[in-house]
């Protein structure tokens, strides 16, 4: 792989990640408003919420599970599922290079996230563990809907919209089309991406084809808040940057260092760093591993127990909240997350 193809396989994954991240966020507008009547109920439901809402992709359904968290609405097992259940960014990294076996492990992350936030309510009790009581609005702002009533979906949709927005286009919507349109043309014609008419190349074109469509419709306060100040600033170029750096490493690996090698023989000590790597409260380093699964260098034990303990950046809200519960979590993370892996990695997985 030279370094042009690294290039384009970088920048398509992280073109498919901005286009499902804005997708999440566009739907997520319609729904996060409401979801505080469904969420009061039993402790199942509690974990059932938590662990779902960490299993969408992107960092909007951690975020939520601690805005509830600190507001007292979902207990502290029901964050730690939903903390196990999330992976960050890295979800739509993952489901760009193997759909599949990502789909699978967002399911099992799931169904883990339930049973062990039930398993930490039951430690708390058991040990008296102390956690937060109190509640304070730590809701990260970036990633919330918009305050005005105009950015519901059903007013997003209106034909006026569109005349509106072109009237006085601005110069981030219309950068935003020019490169939308351009990313068209070179997946249409087989620059980037797949170099024949398959599934994956139709897949891009109708996302390609629904982006353009938010990008045209959407208020402006969207576009400048949701779009350009979160996605992209925050999110796209380190995603590309990371994505980047990880097939390097993996192919410099591969080509200089006898990585294949390394791996094979130390396998148990690469299950444990990628534990220990999924600690920090990030997305990106994770990926290193998404990039070795990919290149089948890691067994699928080593790429779930990185997915189990990391969760992208969902916990830095909570970081600023109560540095003990954070603390907590992620130690519940990473004893559950090397037991459950080492017993996959025993089993050959």
């Amino acid at each position: 792989m030279e370094l042009t193809s690294i290039f384009k396989h970088a920048l398509m994954i992280s073109f498919f990640v901005f286009v499902m991240m804005l997708l999440v966020d566009f739907i997520d507008m319609a729904s996060k408003r409401r979801m505080s009547d469904i969420i009061k109920g039993g402790p199942w439901r509690q974990y059932t919420l938590a662990s779902f809402l960490g299993s969408t992709p992107g960092c909007l359904g951690a975020f939520m599970n601690v805005s509830l968290y600190v507001h007292g609405m979902i207990s502290f097992g029901a964050i730690v599922g939903g903390m196990i259940a999330t992976s960050g960014d890295e979800a739509f990294v993952m489901l760009a290079q193997f759909p599949g076996t990502a789909l699978a492990l967002f399911g099992l992350l799931f169904v883990l996230g339930i049973a062990f936030a039930w398993i930490s309510d039951r430690i708390v009790l058991i040990f008296g563990i102390t956690t937060c009581e109190s509640c304070v609005d730590v809701y990260c702002e970036e990633c919330l809907p918009g305050t005005t009533i105009q950015e519901k979906i059903g007013d997003i949709l209106r034909p006026t919209n569109f005349i509106g927005n072109f009237q006085s286009l601005s110069f981030n919507r219309f950068l935003l089309l020019v490169l939308m349109t351009s990313f068209l043309i070179l997946i249409t014609t087989g620059t980037l991406g797949s170099a024949t008419w398959d599934w994956k190349r139709i897949t891009f074109i109708s996302l390609s084809l629904c982006t353009l469509c938010i990008i045209m419709i959407c208020p402006e306060h969207y576009l400048e808040s949701h779009i350009w100040g979160h996605i992209i600033k925050k999110h796209l170029s380190r995603i590309f940057l990371w994505t980047f750096g990880a097939l390097l490493f993996v192919h410099w690996g591969m080509a200089f260092w006898n990585l294949n090698t390394f791996i094979h023989d130390h396998m148990l000590w690469v299950l444990l760093i990628g534990a220990l790597i999924g600690i920090i409260p990030e997305s990106g380093p994770h990926l290193i591993f998404v990039m070795m699964y990919a290149q089948e260098l890691v067994p699928f034990s080593v790429l779930f127990t990185t997915s189990f303990v990391q969760d992208g950046h969902g916990m830095l809200p909570l970081f600023s909240y109560s540095l003990k519960d954070s603390v907590l979590i992620k130690v519940f993370n990473l004893v559950f997350g090397l037991l459950v892996g080492g017993v996959l990695f025993a089993l050959g997985f």
